[in-house]
């Protein structure tokens, strides 16, 4: 089993972090948020200059079994057409990666379509999308494993490059399905407020996606008496797992591009990376990392509040509030560059604002 080292941030400069951002010739605590992801900042880099270094986007495509029971509007041809389209510039991700020069790297984790023939797209295809998970296991232990080392090694070239900030994105039709699966068992929120219209799914379309779901829930649980029983027995709390149970639940209904993005979130905390959290995916990402490793919410900034009902009832059991709230639902990784701006707004403030004594202002506070 893959496992990571990962440290709390040291908490020695908290102290002098906080007072180099009072000390700011600004009222104090009146940049807000800015003023909360700036201290972040220190903690993570273990510094009271802050820099945001050779930031990369990881954009993982791979198509679901469960599409195939039609929980999406979308067919599933539209994660290979657009994996292509990304290679030509032509996503929105690609424009906000232009925007704010972050270094793409577009990535098949498990696409159902030869895209061999595309060199700017990364050949880490572990099958050619998952199994149904309506029947069984979405995937095997074994592609389980190679998912999260394969997250973690592009980690790792990005970090060799110089990088110390990092956003994933996604492109899979149909992977709101196993992300709700994901934040109700890890949850106990009840399944119906876990799930949404992902790509625009009407009224009956929407419980057409929750009898699946929950025919799928049914028979996973009926398979797995020690993860029912938690469940039953939690009384609407979170459930207290196992890291071997969690990971039988992210197994058994991820998909290869959702892995792949807990193992490159483990191995960026393990590096001391901010990871700039995109939407209900990956948010159902990072709350399946922190099952396994809590310590990685330190390292996490939460880039936005999306259109799925339940990501905001997600936030709220990771204690984590988000820059943004578009109303956005498109994925790619479009919501963490929206918030790059301001991420970067709170580095500069600490770096480059005056103080009262340097500044000759009288500090009234």
């Amino acid at each position: 089993m893959v496992t990571f080292d990962i440290t709390q941030p040291l908490q020695d400069i908290r102290m002098a972090a906080q007072q180099k951002i009072d000390n700011l010739n600004k009222p104090k605590g009146s940049l807000g948020m800015l003023e909360d992801i700036a201290l972040q900042l220190c903690l993570i880099q273990h510094t009271l200059d802050p820099c945001l270094t050779h930031p990369c986007h990881l954009l993982l495509g791979a198509d679901h079994g469960i599409e195939r029971e039609g929980v999406s509007v979308s067919p599933r041809e539209v994660t290979w057409q657009q994996m292509i389209n990304f290679t030509r510039g032509g996503g929105f991700i690609d424009v906000m990666c232009r925007q704010h020069h972050f270094d793409l790297k577009i990535v098949d984790m498990g696409v159902d379509h030869d895209l061999t023939s595309y060199p700017d797209i990364i050949d880490n295809k572990v099958a050619k999308g998952t199994a149904d998970f309506r029947y069984g296991p979405a995937m095997t232990n074994s592609q389980w494993e190679e998912c999260i080392k394969k997250g973690a090694s592009l980690v790792d070239s990005c970090y060799q490059k110089g990088c110390n900030i990092i956003s994933i994105g996604e492109m899979g039709i149909g992977n709101t399905s196993p992300s709700s699966l994901w934040m109700h068992l890890l949850t106990n929120i009840p399944l119906k407020e876990c799930i949404g219209a992902g790509s625009g799914l009407n009224s009956e379309g929407l419980q057409h996606k929750y009898n699946i779901l929950q025919e799928s829930l049914d028979h996973f649980l009926s398979n797995h008496p020690d993860i029912s029983e938690k469940l039953e027995k939690s009384n609407n709390n979170p459930p207290y797992y196992t890291k071997q149970q969690v990971i039988n639940i992210l197994t058994y209904f991820g998909g290869f591009e959702m892995v792949a993005a807990v193992g490159a979130m483990l191995r960026a905390a393990e590096l001391h990376i901010i990871i700039i959290i995109d939407g209900f995916i990956m948010s159902a990402c990072i709350l399946g990392a922190s099952m396994l490793y809590p310590r990685i919410l330190d390292f996490a900034i939460f880039g936005h509040c999306g259109d799925e009902p339940g990501h905001k009832i997600m936030l709220h059991c990771m204690h984590a509030s988000a820059i943004l709230n578009l109303n956005l639902r498109l994925g790619e990784g479009t919501g963490a560059l929206c918030a790059f701006p301001i991420i970067d707004s709170a580095c500069r403030m600490i770096n480059e604002m005056n103080n009262f004594q340097n500044a000759h202002i009288t500090k009234y506070f």
